[in-house]
């Protein structure tokens, strides 16, 4: 697998990341963004290692691993609808060189993390993890809570095991089964607040509800195709 970046970044960005992990948080969450800051494609990551599903929604490719840039902001943004489990490590990796060579400033995980079952649906909390005192104490004063016990796997778990640079995580808890779009919107929230975006937050659940309509459609549509896929391989195997 490699990064393939065909546009212009600046040096200095931050990089916001957004794996499907639990309640596809992350997927909706930088949707939104990249929806609401007009970001730009300008790369992809690929390899043999990625389920070959091309979705196509409203006529426009959507890529299983996609690189959108905000100018503006200067917030490089990975939108990711297909995972590939066993390959964390290497995608960690990747995008450790790759923040090395534009001189991020810090990399955002967007993810979720599972609701006791003793809180009541419509109750929820946000948390965070940073490696780095001075996001610690700002992403406490925007409202968030320091994750004292919890289990963080995939992308980002790896990215706080191996990376040495600046990487902070927005965790919201999720309390439905896939996807959780008011989950999605209270991480945008907190993620607004952190980077001074001033968007318009107000149809914030509005919209991640649309969103969270079409991922399911896209999500829906790859599992129909892998499955496919599978079961002719079996058949010609057999």
């Amino acid at each position: 697998m490699e990064i393939v970046l065909d546009g212009k970044v600046k040096k200095g960005c931050k990089i916001i990341e957004g794996f499907p992990g639990m309640g596809l948080v992350g997927t909706i969450a930088t949707e939104f963004l990249i929806e609401h800051l007009k970001a730009k494609p300008v790369g992809t990551i690929t390899g043999h290692e990625i389920p070959p599903v091309a979705a196509i929604h409203s006529g426009k490719l959507v890529k299983p691993m996609g690189f959108f840039y905000a100018e503006k902001e200067n917030l490089l943004i990975l939108h990711v609808i297909s995972g590939v489990p066993g390959s964390e490590w290497d995608i960690a990796e990747m995008l450790t060189i790759q923040a090395k060579k534009l001189n991020a400033r810090e990399i955002i995980s967007l993810e979720s993390v599972g609701t006791p079952p003793n809180i009541p649906p419509g109750i929820s909390s946000g948390f965070f993890y940073a490696n780095n005192t001075e996001a610690a104490k700002k992403l406490e004063r925007i409202g968030l809570e320091e994750l004292k016990e919890g289990i963080v796997v995939g992308l980002t778990g790896a990215l706080i095991l191996s990376t040495k640079m600046p990487i902070s995580c927005i965790f919201a808890e999720t309390h439905s089964k896939l996807p959780d779009s008011k989950a999605a919107a209270q991480i945008i929230e907190a993620l607004n607040k952190y980077l001074g975006l001033k968007l318009d937050t107000r149809p914030l659940v509005k919209s991640a509800e649309e969103f969270e309509e079409k991922i399911r459609s896209i999500l829906t549509k790859t599992k129909e195709v892998q499955e496919h896929t599978d079961k002719n391989r079996l058949s010609y195997v057999g």
